[in-house]
């Protein structure tokens, strides 16, 4: 595919074809515990398609399957929604929530594979990456459902939400561990600002609105943009019965955040928030990318610098800061530290307009303040990094991070297998072909000898 839209091009060039490959080649040796499936989401619209906006592109699921030492499988396939063969979202009677890209991010929940967009339903995969259909939990979603959902690592439950530039602009949702919605409510106070990620602490629900929000000027296909008159916002919900009628919005320094960190109650019950965010310029320099018109080169120019909110919940205060001054997107970790004080986080490094920097894997230590970089190399550029605990790990960093690569000298990808602790490389996964750069996965471990059998099949 040949084209002057930046996200159809270089490490973001679209896959043509939908392959099945099995025994990949492995250099270095794979961990036994990594048994299970990769799973990696992105937009890659179909050959001769192209997009008016990066998250126009339909979705694309790629799959890597480990088993005890092996790698025994690639696959990749777009998700058939309706949005594939063309259809709107917008018709004569509305909103179409099935005209999913369904390219954001690609999860496991009670047993269901579902991959997301924001502005849509999800639609459910099986095991080897083929379309079911969409999944409207039973008919209880009645709205679009969030690309960020939290599994709560105590409860198995599932947190979500809906946004909509429209009233109610903020819907809530509880699916208990079986995939069954029993709490649902309207956020009061909510805005049409765009609420693309939220936090989940131990005891409450934290939403972030910041300066972009709905604007219907826009034609990129994607009607939001940067309003100095959209204030930016924490908002702070109980959770449990009765929790969106507790809200409370305080607000915060102009700025907007895609991703949540991670979020947690401290010691004096304050909410601590994390996660790299950017300013109006460094907005409008990623928005211009994303629309297809970049005014710095072909590549995208990060300025999304980390940093931390601390609510205080009694005197109404938020404190906040710059924790790093690096260029960083897609924070991850340990998930069993969600909602919780962790130590350790990791993110995928930018390179900016200043010069200095390129593409690697982060890891910070927040105890310390330490900050490590794998770096990828000369025109690698790494995917989001999945934490994956390791076999009896007593330590939040004892585990692997698994990122896909693109690499433009050799038009190929790979699976890079690192160290969580110490970031040095474990293996290498070589794929059958170049894999473009996307955005968010899972790691999804085998369970039981029926799970086995039933990824297994095709290959």
């Amino acid at each position: 595919m040949t084209s002057d839209k930046p996200y159809l091009n270089g490490h973001y060039a679209p896959v043509t074809d939908e392959v099945t490959a099995t025994d990949l080649s492995v250099e270095g040796t794979l961990p036994p515990e990594l048994t299970g499936r990769l799973l990696r989401n992105g937009h890659n619209p179909k050959p001769g398609v192209t997009p008016t906006h990066w998250f126009k592109g339909s979705g694309m699921v790629h799959g890597i399957r480990l088993r005890e030492g092996r790698a025994q499988w690639y696959r990749n396939r777009w998700v058939r929604t309706p949005a594939l063969e063309g259809a709107p979202y917008m018709t004569e009677k509305g909103p179409d929530l099935t005209a999913s890209t369904a390219g954001t991010h690609v999860i496991e929940h009670a047993g269901r594979l579902l991959a997301l967009c924001e502005s849509n339903l999800p639609f459910e995969l099986t095991p080897e990456l083929e379309t079911i259909g969409v999944h409207d939990f039973g008919g209880k979603l009645r709205t679009a459902m969030t690309a960020h959902p939290k599994e709560d690592p105590a409860t198995g439950e599932l947190h979500f939400f809906g946004s909509s530039p429209f009233p109610p602009f903020l819907t809530y949702y509880v699916a208990d561990a079986k995939g069954e919605i029993v709490d649902s409510a309207e956020v009061p106070g909510a805005s049409a600002a765009l609420k693309h990620d939220f936090a989940l602490t131990r005891h409450h629900v934290v939403f972030v609105e910041g300066n972009v929000t709905f604007d219907p000027t826009d034609h990129s296909g994607i009607p939001y943009g940067w309003s100095d008159q959209q204030p930016s916002r924490i908002g702070v919900m109980p959770r449990g019965n009765d929790g969106a009628g507790r809200v409370r919005w305080f607000t915060i320094e102009p700025g907007n955040m895609l991703h949540v960190a991670n979020a947690y109650e401290d010691g004096r019950g304050r909410i601590v928030l994390e996660g790299p965010t950017v300013d109006r310029e460094g907005f409008q320099l990623s928005w211009n990318w994303w629309a297809g018109n970049p005014v710095r080169g072909t590549e995208p120019v990060s300025r999304s610098f980390s940093r931390r909110w601390v609510v205080d919940m009694a005197s109404g205060r938020v404190d906040e800061q710059v924790t790093d001054d690096l260029p960083v997107e897609f924070p991850t970790l340990n998930e069993e530290y969600l909602g919780v004080e962790n130590r350790y986080q990791y993110a995928v490094s930018f390179p900016d307009e200043r010069g200095f920097g390129g593409y690697g894997i982060v890891k910070y230590d927040r105890a310390t303040g330490a900050r490590r970089i794998h770096e990828a190399g000369d025109a690698r550029m790494p995917s989001e990094a999945v934490f994956v605990p390791a076999a009896g790990s007593a330590n939040e960093d004892d585990g692997y991070l698994l990122t896909v690569v693109s690499d433009l000298k050799q038009n190929a990808s790979q699976l890079l297998v690192l160290d969580a602790s110490g970031l040095d490389r474990v293996a290498t996964v070589h794929l059958p072909h170049r894999v473009g750069a996307g955005l968010h996965g899972s790691w999804l471990p085998d369970t039981d000898d029926a799970d086995d059998a039933r990824v297994d099949m095709g290959g």
